[in-house]
């Protein structure tokens, strides 16, 4: 390793902890902190087209053909995603490269320069997507897709002008802040439509329809409902992800003057990597980003249409704050032992905890391990992990021999 990639990690992981200090701020909705803090980067109205991803499950898949499929048309690229599983630069990609370390870094600290006297500061979601927008800006991208980090109206990635907004399916989530209904969490989503933009939607629930409908009034618009699946080989496996792809191409087609040949799409859909969405880590070996009913639905039936009746080693964790009992019931068919191990993340309940959980779910057998690192030395074919993106991240980390952080956003 040379010298001067050894200063670059040092000067990165010097930025990344002023970074993640911000998150002590919490979560602040609202986008005039973020139009302010985009506005002084220079970068609130970029050149790029923009399409911008909400839903609840699904978003990030969506976002991840999108950007496939237009790179392999010959689009330069720019993905903005959270969170990341093992580092930091995951989030802020460029045709498909993460951005390197010295540049984050360069990024971080000039964004920090600019709002070292701000009162109050701006959150760790708004300081990342204005080092990405910078990112974007310098890279000259001429395509970006931007995945929200939870809703949509408040959300900071909707201070960045779009030119077509995506709904995947939505579903209650992040309900103390969203609403307690499914029509009000739709609301919410739907608020990232834009004045006489196009927009398209996956199927929906009613109750979100009619959200969606009034906001598409709302802004003189018109929402697609694109109902299809797509019939090409993809590169990301399950039934539903057929239907991102169909949402991802919709999306880009409505895209004003976009190009891409019949080839070109086949082989973006085709190329298409997106990590902990049933992602093969090792022969046998699944990691999974499940962690709400309907997601854990969708894992469940993509584990049976790949294995059968096989019964799963299921090394698990859950956040505190998600429907933990009914993603259990639903994760439980498929399990034939319960491995609950200790994670980093504040977020994640404790195995003893999760473990009496368990317990009403399932009879299967459950160890708790006193490591991650224990679960992980004797994986066989079979094996799934599952729960938390910050359990994979992790794991992911282990696996590597990579360092690891915890982050709450």
């Amino acid at each position: 390793m040379t010298q001067s990639i050894v200063n670059s990690q040092l000067s990165l992981v010097n930025e990344l902890d002023w970074l993640y200090s911000t998150q002590a701020f919490g979560i602040k909705l609202g986008l005039e902190g973020v139009t302010r803090l985009l506005s002084a980067c220079g970068v609130l109205y970029p050149r790029a087209q923009v399409i911008h991803v909400a839903g609840t499950n699904g978003k990030g898949s969506t976002c991840a053909f999108c950007e496939s499929v237009a790179r392999a048309a010959g689009y330069k690229t720019g993905l903005f995603t959270s969170p990341h599983l093992v580092e930091f630069s995951e989030r802020i990609r460029v045709n498909g490269q993460n951005i390197p370390d010295a540049d984050a870094a360069r990024l971080i600290n000039k964004v920090r320069t600019i709002v070292q006297d701000w009162e109050p500061c701006p959150t760790f979601f708004e300081l990342v997507l204005a080092v990405a927008m910078l990112w974007f800006a310098e890279q000259e991208v001429e395509l970006i897709v931007l995945e929200t980090g939870m809703g949509g109206r408040l959300d900071a990635t909707n201070a960045v002008p779009k030119d077509v907004a995506v709904l995947a399916p939505i579903g209650l989530d992040h309900t103390q802040y969203l609403g307690e209904t499914l029509y009000e969490v739709a609301g919410e989503k739907a608020a990232i439509l834009s004045w006489h933009r196009p927009a398209v939607s996956a199927p929906q629930e009613p109750e979100a329809m009619r959200a969606i409908h009034e906001a598409a009034q709302r802004m003189d618009t018109y929402c697609r409902v694109i109902s299809t699946e797509c019939d090409q080989p993809l590169g990301l496996k399950g039934a539903h992800q057929r239907r991102n792809a169909a949402l991802a191409l919709a999306a880009l087609r409505a895209l004003p003057h976009f190009l891409c040949s019949a080839e070109e799409e086949a082989r973006g859909l085709a190329e298409v990597r997106w990590p902990g969405r049933f992602e093969e880590v090792q022969p046998g070996v699944i990691m999974d980003g499940a962690h709400n009913p309907h997601a854990m639905h969708v894992l469940t039936c993509t584990w049976r249409e790949t294995y059968g009746d096989l019964k799963a080693r299921c090394i698990y964790a859950g956040s505190a704050d998600k429907a933990l009992d009914e993603v259990l019931e639903l994760l439980a068919p498929i399990v034939g032992e319960w491995v609950l191990p200790p994670v980093q993340s504040p977020r994640i309940l404790a195995p003893a905890e999760m473990a009496a959980k368990v317990q009403a779910a399932s009879s299967a057998p459950i160890s708790t391990p006193a490591t991650l690192d224990e679960c992980l030395a004797d994986m066989s074919a079979g094996t799934l992990i599952c729960g938390s993106f910050f359990l994979l991240g992790e794991a992911k980390a282990i696996l590597r021999s990579a360092d690891y952080r915890s982050t709450v956003q």
